[in-house]
């Protein structure tokens, strides 16, 4: 077998455990997503200290929700997956190794989606106690089993790991972390809020801020009687990574890495 044949032969598994291996030598994708924590414990104390009624059970999922805000995290944490070897040169190396782009590419949308996740868990599990212990110290009844606990908590889960696999294909489609980081944020800032405006509600929820919004069943920015249904959202959402991902990849095959 020869030594291009022996390479395009790695399979799946091996491309897993490389990603993972990866993200265990480097300390900056790790520092962002703990921030995600971080934002939850800030969004939640806001919602409260800023005279959110903790007796109120619509304010429980309303804390929860700051699960789908910490996504913003995952989501650059996607991006820099493959942005990130662009900018260090690495992903020479790594497309030399695995001359299947398609693999590559793959194996990354497996593993930072499932870092997503797990970032997303952790978030998940941040809000509880952080609420938890917002709803005793003002006298809040707080109940794991409110209407809509468990599926805005799931949803945010989900959010983290659906915009980190958009991060990914989008991180694969610009090539440049700084150029695809401030696209991702003018989207999410600005450009969505006006493409809403100018197209109106029935077009606006498909967009990809108001459909990670319908994850968590608790919009930040509007009512939730505009979103898509949960399940609904997280299908865009995964849409939309797909369609990145095919995007760089056909740019990928058509031009040098470096």
């Amino acid at each position: 077998m020869t030594a291009e044949g022996a390479a395009g032969s790695v399979t799946m598994p091996a491309l897993i455990r490389a990603e993972f291996r990866k993200l265990t030598t480097i300390r900056g994708p790790w520092l962002l997503l703990a921030a995600g924590p971080l934002i939850v414990v800030a969004g939640v104390s806001g919602l409260v200290v800023s005279g959110g009624n903790v007796r109120d059970p619509a304010l429980q999922e309303q804390a929860y929700a700051h699960v789908g805000l910490a996504a913003i995290c995952t989501l650059v944490f996607g991006i820099l997956a493959v942005a990130g070897e662009y900018r260090h040169a690495t992903i020479t190396d790594t497309y030399l190794s695995t001359p299947r782009r398609r693999r590559v590419l793959a194996a990354k949308l497996a593993v930072y989606g499932l870092t997503g996740a797990a970032a997303g868990l952790a978030c998940a599990l941040t809000a509880i106690g952080v609420t938890a212990a917002w709803w005793a110290a003002r006298g809040g009844t707080f109940r794991l089993s409110a209407a809509g606990t468990w599926s805005a908590l799931a949803g945010g889960v989900a959010a983290n790991l659906a915009l980190a696999a958009v991060g990914v294909g989008l991180g694969a489609l610009i090539r440049s972390p700084v150029a695809a980081i401030a696209a991702a944020l003018a989207w999410i800032a600005l450009i969505e809020g006006i493409a809403g405006q100018l197209t109106g509600a029935a077009v606006a929820r498909w967009l990809p801020l108001a459909a990670s919004e319908s994850l968590d069943r608790a919009s930040l920015t509007a009512s939730t009687a505009r979103l898509l249904p949960q399940w609904a959202g997280g299908l865009v959402l995964l849409g939309y990574a797909g369609a990145f991902a095919a995007a760089a990849l056909i740019t990928t095959l058509r031009r040098d890495v470096t």
